[in-house]
């Protein structure tokens, strides 16, 4: 169970049929907080996109996967800048950051660590690997082993290593930014089904429009901006922030329609896997963090819907016909979206 699961996941279960309003609503994050959190995430979109050029909505979702303690998938074909999204979210908050490059020869106790030996001190000492740090870059990750790969499940899931029977907890903001190629493109291996489950959201950044490259030629063309990229926040700031976001209130029946959005995944014709209840969890936390860009306390299903592909399409697995049809997994979510009522008009046709 992640940090925070344990006091959020009551909560943002959905009530059963016939259960009692609660008598409290929440309590919601004050002005003043999420005018500070509007300042600080400001300076880092600005930050970012002196760097990514022409990509505001990518990195606007970065930002909010940031803030709803997930992590985030970026896939794409070479070159469209993947790595350099990643580095410059990495570089626009001062703090530990590690990247871990993904090869097929990397081991999983060069991500977690590995116990050594100590002659002098005659007793094994632990050497903490790149996973110990606030963001951890991990480029091209689909180039390394499913073996390697599944070395990120506990860190990712429950912000901690085990390592010999020892537990030690990472660092509080911790994400994990990850590349990676299509799986088309030669020496990759899928992500296993447990693993793409634990990235919050997936992104593609795909390509420039004219005025973005011609932009990037000039910005780019003699040194790189991340060499002259700032520091504009820190690691106490963001985690700040993260407790601002877990405030945001979601009221019971956006609860209910994100349920709705992933039971329908699980009953699609269209698909052999839906989402599980982990995305349910990742879909509320984004929503909050989405809410609270837009300078309100409150999720509204707005948000649910506009977080949905990114959220789930990426857990989902499409049948064979699916495949046949040229049906991806955001085709078939933006179907679900468009089809499952919004919490006004399920209650209408309930009532009717």
């Amino acid at each position: 169970m992640t940090v925070g699961e344990t006091t959020e996941s009551a909560e943002e279960q959905a009530p059963d049929a016939g259960t009692t309003p609660r008598a409290a609503a929440p309590a919601k994050s004050d002005k003043s907080d999420l005018a500070a959190l509007a300042d600080t995430t400001t300076r880092i979109r600005r930050a970012v996109e002196s760097v990514i050029e022409g990509k505001r909505e990518v990195v606007k979702l970065a930002i909010t996967v940031m803030l709803a303690e997930g992590h985030l998938l970026i896939e794409d074909v070479p070159g469209v800048g993947k790595t350099m999204l990643a580095k410059a979210l990495a570089r626009s908050v001062d703090c530990s950051v590690r990247r871990v490059q993904f090869t097929p020869d990397l081991l999983p106790s060069d991500i977690t660590g590995v116990s050594i030996y100590n002659q002098e001190r005659r007793e094994f000492e632990f050497k903490p690997g790149a996973i110990f740090a606030n963001i951890v870059v991990g480029d091209e990750i689909n180039r390394a082993s499913p073996k390697t790969q599944s070395a990120l499940l506990e860190c990712m899931e429950e912000r901690q290593v085990t390592v010999d029977g020892e537990t030690y907890e990472l660092a509080i903001p911790f994400m994990v930014l990850a590349t990676q190629n299509p799986i088309e493109m030669e020496g990759t291996y899928p992500l296993p089904e447990a693993q793409r489950d634990r990235f919050m959201a997936r992104i593609s950044m795909g390509y420039p429009n004219e005025q973005a490259e011609l932009t990037m030629l000039d910005t780019h063309g003699k040194t790189s901006p991340l060499d002259t990229l700032q520091s504009v926040s820190d690691a106490t700031e963001i985690a700040d922030l993260i407790r601002i976001v877990r405030d945001i209130h979601v009221s019971d029946q956006v609860r209910q329609y994100a349920v709705d959005l992933v039971l329908a995944t699980r009953s699609s014709s269209e698909l052999r896997l839906g989402a599980s209840p982990r995305a349910t969890l990742h879909l509320i936390r984004a929503a909050r963090a989405a809410a609270a860009l837009d300078d309100r306390d409150y999720v509204l299903p707005d948000d649910v819907q506009d977080l949905a592909v990114a959220v789930l399409a990426h857990r989902l697995l499409p049948t064979a016909e699916s495949q046949i049809g040229r049906r991806s997994t955001e085709d078939i979510v933006a179907d679900i979206v468009a089809n499952v009522p919004l919490p006004d008009e399920a209650r209408a046709r309930r009532n009717a």
